[in-house]
Formats: structure tokens, sequence, C-alpha cells
């Protein structure tokens, strides 16, 4: 049910920790893996290591998302894709950022979906899609107005093309992570005063890996999930069930 043999994928942000590993998890199914993003070398190291294709483009340009997947017969797509932006409140956020985190946060992920859906709608074999969101879009998260608000924006996104694809035979889903702790989320999540007190209202108590991700959007992507189309799915250690 998780054999993907046949069936090319595209990983977006696969530079990045969760891409990354979805990228080695769909190899090791069987898929033909496109691993997208805009580090050419880490891209090209990754390709080599695991066997995959790289991809690399700008996500939040129209005309680098089209010219790179126009023609290809993409099967399904993870929309991995992300930018953290800045910890800010409402009243001291900085607009500019918070346009840069909608382009890459959402905008992006809509313009993949925009080409890659209609090459998987030529092709007629159906598909899927899964966006890697955020807990933040599921509950209000101090200092993250920007980077919530673009993560409800993907929910929407995903909801409102799983209705559109759905008659296409695509199903679309997303991931809700709580924090993947690395270097990149550190400097904030692993502070002390902001790790104790929320680790202490999650019942599972810890971080996620990047393998805890990765999982679950290879089962969304996998004919096993074949009946779940719409849905947004916390993985974030009971964090949002409070």
């Amino acid at each position: 049910m998780t054999d993907f043999t046949g069936r090319t994928i595209l990983v977006t942000g696969a530079s990045g920790g969760i891409g990354g590993a979805t990228a080695r998890h769909l190899t090791a199914a069987g898929a033909d893996v496109l691993v997208a993003g805009r580090d050419a070398d880490k891209l090209r190291t990754l390709a080599d290591e695991i066997g995959a294709t790289s991809l690399p483009f700008e996500i939040s340009s129209e005309d680098s998302v089209r010219d790179a997947i126009e023609g290809r017969d993409i099967w399904g797509v993870v929309n991995s894709s992300g930018w953290g932006g800045e910890i800010a409140t409402p009243q001291d956020t900085d607009i500019d950022v918070f346009d840069k985190v909608m382009a890459v946060n959402a905008r992006g992920p809509l313009l993949v979906t925009k080409y890659a859906s209609r090459e998987m709608i030529r092709q007629g074999r159906g598909g899927a899609i899964v966006n890697v969101s955020s807990q933040a879009s599921l509950v209000a998260l101090a200092g993250h107005i920007s980077y919530g608000s673009s993560k409800a924006a993907l929910d929407n996104i995903t909801r409102v093309s799983a209705l559109e694809l759905g008659p296409h035979g695509i199903r679309v889903n997303a991931v809700n992570p709580t924090v993947v702790m690395t270097p990149m989320s550190a400097w904030y999540w692993g502070r002390p005063d902001i790790e104790g007190p929320f680790l202490e209202q999650m019942p599972l108590g810890k971080w996620a890996t990047e393998d805890d991700i990765a999982g679950p959007i290879v089962f969304l992507l996998s004919d096993a999930a074949g009946m779940i189309s719409g849905v947004s799915l916390p993985i974030d250690g009971g964090y949002t069930a409070r």
C-alpha cells in the first residue's frame, strides 16, 4: 500500500529537514523523486545520495515554477518549502517580512499546485498532494502572526484544492507539525523560558523528529489513504488537543 513504483513525486523544500527526510522515505518506497528548492548544491548532494533528480527553482516565482514543472509526468507533490520569518507581535510586525512569509508559505505551494495539478490531470492517473502546514495554523502562538497566518492560508488552499481536484482522482491533504528541533529552530524554541512551558502543555512532552513528520506524509500520499482528502493532520504530540 506504500509502494510508489512508477510514480514521480515532486518534493519542494527538499534541502530542508522535513523535505529531505520525506524524499529519503519516498525513494526507499520506490518513488521517482524530484527534489526541489533554491540551494542547487544541497539538492545535488541529496539527489546523488538517494538516487533522486535535482530540480532547483524559486518557489515564489511563477515563471520559475512553471518552467520547472510544465510537461513533467508528475503523480504526486509534497509542498515542504517554508520560511519562518520573524517572531513579532501584530503591533510590531514588519509588513515586508509578512509579505515574504506569505509568498513562500502560501503563494509558493499554490503555484506548485497550480502547475503540477495540470500535469496530473493531463495524465489521467489521479494522484496525491500533501502540504506541510503547522500547528501554528490551528492554535494561536505568541509571536507567530506572520507564520501562523501563512499556514492558515495554506490549510485553506488544501481544502479548496481537495474540493476542486477530487473529481480528477487527486487527493489533497496537509500535515500540521509541531516544532522539529533543528539548529534553525533552536534559537527560539530551545530557550528555557520557551521550551519548558511549551512542552509542559504537550501531552507527549517532546519535540518531533524529521522522520516523525515524513512518515505521515508518505502515508497520506499512499494508496492506504485512498479515501482521505481535505484534512489537516496535527503531528504535534497532542498539543492542539488541549
